[in-house]
């Protein structure tokens, strides 16, 4: 089987991290986003991943090849020279999608995150014999999405309705699609959207069906939502296998430590957290809620809660960094500095407090 997986743009809406690596490399729960993908698309025999890509791809390969021989998964790029929206990269990647053998085709959103129930809908796809299927999940305020509507005994696809003003339902696409060949006849190549030209299409002929995803489900493409998918995530991997979590008298809640991090005297660290590889946490540190990347350094007493810390920075002792601060990598906040809502570009050293949320470059 393959995969596309829509990589897309610049990732502005996670800026300043995604100044330093495109965003499908960013760090998530400690290892790159669009590795938590490929690997679920391992899992269930999926050989060869597409990235439909239009921005640095060179750095994704060079970063992907050593995934590509230790999970065994040919991974290659489709790349854009202009942006094609949601559908037009999968006729770009026509050829490479297309092997003759009729089988259907995953697609996958990059910023997606959730427990990836892939077998089940690939079971789902076969059991109907529509031409697509698509992941649908349920929210509490659809009128902020396009909402799905469906038939809920059968999964078929009535409609889709954007952002409705009164209630049609509460499901809506969770961008992970199954979908046969024949799909790619109906794309042209032009910027053109998947949801909104490619699936009504589809759904008014009624071979469209919708599977409702089990489990949780967050786009994490922007630091909120990357917060809160976080917690989601590792309250996921709590049911399913605790033992990866950290444990111990200095931990509270849901927390990921890498095994190479170092972790001082009297700190309180949870819930939610996420430290990455090489990280030093000194004495009487205190985190909460937070994403600590790799090489990062706290110094001791310093209080960090709702906020991502970007590569080898530096919190200063007695420092806060609070309230969806985030720093980009090589950000250096000094001893005693308070931040609240904070977005440091890199490589700065910030010496006084940021009182409100600005954007410091």
């Amino acid at each position: 089987m393959k995969a596309l997986i829509l990589v897309g743009g610049f990732g502005t809406r996670l800026r300043p991290l995604t100044l330093s690596v495109p965003k499908p490399l960013v760090e998530f729960a400690n290892k790159p986003m669009i590795l938590h993908q490929i690997e679920a698309l391992k899992a269930i025999g999926v050989t060869e991943v597409v990235l439909a890509i239009n921005y640095q791809p060179e750095l994704m390969l060079n970063f992907l090849k050593e995934f590509e021989k230790k999970l065994e998964i040919k991974i290659t790029c489709s790349q854009e020279t202009e942006p094609l929206g949601t559908a037009g990269p999968l006729a770009l990647a026509r050829d490479k999608l297309i092997d003759g053998s009729g089988e259907p085709f995953f697609v996958l959103n990059s910023d997606v995150i959730c427990e990836y129930p892939l077998k089940e809908m690939i079971e789902f796809h076969q059991s109907h014999g529509g031409e697509a299927s698509i992941m649908v999940t349920k929210v509490d305020e659809p009128s902020k999405y396009g909402v799905v509507v469906m038939e809920e005994t059968t999964g078929k696809v009535e409609k889709f309705v954007e952002k409705p003003k009164i209630f049609v339902g509460n499901k809506i696409n969770a961008g992970i699609y199954l979908l046969n060949p024949s799909v790619l006849d109906r794309i042209e190549l032009r910027p053109t959207s998947i949801e909104k030209e490619v699936f009504p299409k589809i759904a008014a002929e009624q071979k469209l069906y919708a599977m409702v995803l089990p489990g949780f489900w967050m786009d994490i493409g922007q630091p909120k939502d990357y917060i809160t998918g976080l917690r989601l995530y590792l309250e996921s991997l709590r049911k399913k296998s605790s033992g990866k979590l950290a444990s111990g008298p200095h931990i509270v809640g849901n927390v990921l430590v890498d095994e190479t991090a170092a972790i001082g005297d009297g700190c309180l660290i949870g819930p939610n957290v996420a430290i990455g590889a090489g990280c030093v946490i000194e004495s009487g540190v205190r985190l909460s809620r937070c994403s600590v990347m790799r090489g990062v350094r706290i110094k001791k007493h310093a209080c960090v809660s709702s906020s991502i810390l970007g590569w080898h920075s530096t919190v200063g002792r007695w420092a806060r960094v609070e309230n969806m601060t985030i720093l980009g990598e090589d950000v250096h906040v000094g001893d005693e500095v308070y931040t609240n809502g904070g977005v440091v570009l890199p490589h700065k050293e910030i010496k006084s407090s940021i009182l409100k949320p600005e954007i410091v470059m």
